[in-house]
């Protein structure tokens, strides 16, 4: 869960100048809590401050609480030395906030006091400075109180706060081996934890043929029924084929849960029909059911795209394991998407489950899932890392639109990207992003820009 902090605060010399100006700030304080509370996170609210002493109370309240983001709400004017310690001792990215009671004030009857009401936004460049001085990153939201597009601002900075509570504690599991020759898929585990205080838990095939062997016919026949209710079953699928990715698709529940995985990147080659190619073969259903579930799986080893999907899935916008396809020069379109598994929820219509006598690049066979994705805006987003081994968030923002599509088993989408599609080709490679990146839902850009800032990396827009 999600766990903002938040702290109100003015100073505390104006309380007994002018006496119903703190019952009238702790009204806008409460309204403020109250709109936290009502987000989808833990809200560890730290009160109001009023002097430097109180200022450290709540630091070490939020430092305590481990917070995904701290929000500290300006309501008049109060020092730096109030709000510093808050950023220094929690170590938490933090949002300044400052709202108005109302549009505006009203000059005909305002005197000092009401005045003061309106001066949250006064102590910003204040604060702004001081954090620069002291190497602390500053963001800020100004509005009034009830205004919902500033609302909304601080909304983005909320999701950004769901990506990183996602990656700061996820479990990413990491099975098979690498893809011969996909150079640009290696990633040092270390990164991971190193960047984000992620965990990568090494596993091995077997660690999934021990559990499939485990699941019994009953479960296999429940799974499939549960499959029927989901998926529109293509008649070039083969009820053992069917059968077979079923009781992957129990075995991989029972292997998240064992490890409690967030997510799961895996491959294995394989050789003449044994039992592991089998397992890799198979595990396309199960993987796509518990992506839509919000646990990214994906082949090809590929643990960056599993952060990207789990950062995508963070801030509800789904997200497909992707990758290019065709260029279409005549409709300005970039054909995209992915064989082996896919998150549903980006589905037009109920996925298709099709039968499959061979996986391209792949050994084995089995099923596959197939859908369009629905039309409308999009974001791309990849987890690019550079030649020091840093990583990036790299974005781009089209649209889907109709149009015909291959029917082989594979995720596709005709992504509009408002230019010739070869140079958005170039301009995308040139990114750094690599092979695969996560598609989601709607235009995200600002939420996943917003969300590298908190997580400290860098972030490109193409």
């Amino acid at each position: 869960m999600t766990r903002i902090g938040l702290v109100a605060g003015g100073l505390g010399t104006y309380w007994p100048q002018f006496p119903n100006l703190l019952p009238q700030l702790r009204e806008s304080a409460a309204y403020v809590s109250q709109r936290f509370q009502e987000m989808d996170a833990d809200v560890v609210d730290a009160g109001f401050i009023s002097d430097a002493q109180e200022g450290a109370v709540a630091a070490e309240k939020l430092r305590q609480a481990d917070c995904d983001l701290i929000v500290i709400f300006l309501a008049t004017y109060l020092t730096a030395s109030m709000v510093l310690p808050i950023a220094q001792r929690a170590n938490t990215p933090v949002l300044i906030i400052d709202l108005q009671p109302t549009e505006k004030m009203d000059h005909a009857t305002f005197g000092t006091g009401e005045w003061l009401a309106y001066c949250g936004q006064c102590p910003v460049p204040e604060m702004g400075n001081t954090f620069r001085r002291a190497g602390i990153p500053f963001r800020s939201v100004s509005g009034w109180l009830r205004q919902e597009s500033a609302w909304e601002r601080i909304g983005q900075w909320i999701r950004a706060a769901h990506v990183r509570a996602a990656l700061r504690h996820a479990r990413h599991g990491l099975m098979g081996h690498l893809y011969p020759g996909m150079l640009d898929v290696s990633t040092d585990l270390t990164l991971l934890p190193a960047t984000f205080g992620s965990h990568v838990e090494v596993l091995e095939f077997d660690d999934l043929r021990v559990r499939v062997e485990q699941v019994t016919d009953a479960e296999v026949s429940d799974r499939m029924q549960e499959v029927r209710k989901i998926f529109t079953l293509d008649a070039t699928v083969n009820e053992d084929d069917f059968a077979w990715g079923a009781r992957v698709s129990v075995g991989l529940d029972r292997l998240v849960d064992d490890f409690d995985l967030d997510s799961l990147a895996y491959y294995h080659r394989g050789l003449d029909g044994e039992q592991h190619e089998r397992l890799g073969a198979g595990m396309i259903l199960g993987a796509s059911l518990l992506t839509a579930r919000g646990i990214p799986t994906t082949g090809e080893y590929e643990l960056r795209t599993t952060v990207a999907q789990l950062a995508t899935a963070a801030v509800g916008a789904g997200g497909s394991f992707c990758e290019l396809q065709a260029l279409n020069f005549e409709d300005n379109v970039v054909e995209m998407g992915h064989d082996g598994p896919a998150h549903l929820a980006v589905s037009a219509r109920d996925p298709l489950l099709r039968g499959l006598g061979v996986y391209h690049g792949k050994r084995g066979w089995g099923v596959s899932v197939e859908f369009d994705v629905r039309p409308g805006p999009v974001t791309l987003l990849g987890l690019g890392q550079d030649r020091d081994g840093s990583l990036s968030f790299i974005a781009a923002e089209g649209t889907v639109v109709p149009g015909p599509l291959l029917a082989i088993g594979n995720t596709t989408s005709r992504v509009d990207f408002g230019r010739d599609p070869g140079e958005w080709v170039d301009a995308w490679s040139a990114s750094g992003v690599g092979h695969h990146w996560s598609l989601s839902l709607d235009h995200r850009a600002a939420d996943y820009r917003a969300a590298a800032g908190l997580l400290d990396i860098g972030f490109t827009q193409v």
